[in-house]
């Protein structure tokens, strides 16, 4: 396949280009700062563009089979650029021929009980909540969606951490999943193979879906 990634300089984006490119799939990385990313590989192209700016990468997307948006406010600290972009992708995803969408979504906005979310809960850390609401707002966006794409958001564990590729996960809902110690977390190779095998089975579609041991 040929795959298109925005924010393959970011800590989860770098995990999702490993894994792309282990399995063997072109990739089109998108991205600001081309000097941030130093990987070379046969099957790599690196594009300078900007999602705020769909005319710095529509044509380098078009006829790729998926999307994958791995995008964070860290940098810029501007965070109504989270759901903004979802909304630009959105826009313009399906005005270059592409027809399925992969979003690094946010685990805050999943749900602990009914009606109870995970950044309600009490000792939720204050310096993550504005960008849980941002990424809250992103979901928004895509669930009042009309365009003709094929999204799935996907939200990591409670915590989403460096370390090895496992090989296993469990797929869930809105619901945050435990395991057996009751801790919700994966690591980011974990959460990248995830990701990559929606794309290849073509499931989750317009759904938000959270992955975990």
């Amino acid at each position: 396949m040929k795959i298109a990634l925005f924010g393959a300089t970011g800590h989860i984006g770098q995990g999702i280009l490993d894994e792309a490119l282990a399995r063997g799939h072109d990739v089109v990385a998108v991205v600001r700062d081309p000097s941030r990313l130093t990987q070379h590989n046969p099957k790599l192209q690196v594009i300078t563009g900007d999602v705020a700016k769909p005319e710095s990468w529509q044509d380098a997307v078009r006829g790729t089979d998926a999307v994958i948006a791995s995008l964070s406010a860290r940098r810029d600290g501007d965070l109504s650029s989270v759901p903004g972009n979802a909304a630009i992708l959105l826009d313009n995803l399906p005005k270059a021929g592409v027809k399925r969408l992969l979003w690094v979504g946010g685990a805050g906005s999943l749900e602990t009980a009914p009606g109870v979310k995970v950044i309600d809960d009490a000792h939720f850390p204050e310096m993550w909540k504005p960008e849980a609401q941002a990424q809250g707002k992103a979901l928004e966006v895509f669930r009042a969606s009309k365009a003709d794409l094929d999204w799935t958001y996907i939200s990591p564990a409670k915590m989403i951490e460096p370390g090895e590729r496992s090989g296993a996960y469990r797929v869930g809902g809105d619901k945050v999943l435990l395991d057996a110690n009751g801790v919700s977390r994966i690591t980011i190779a974990d959460y990248a193979m995830a990701l990559l095998d929606r794309i290849e089975k073509n499931d989750a579609l317009r759904q938000r879906i959270t992955v975990a041991y």
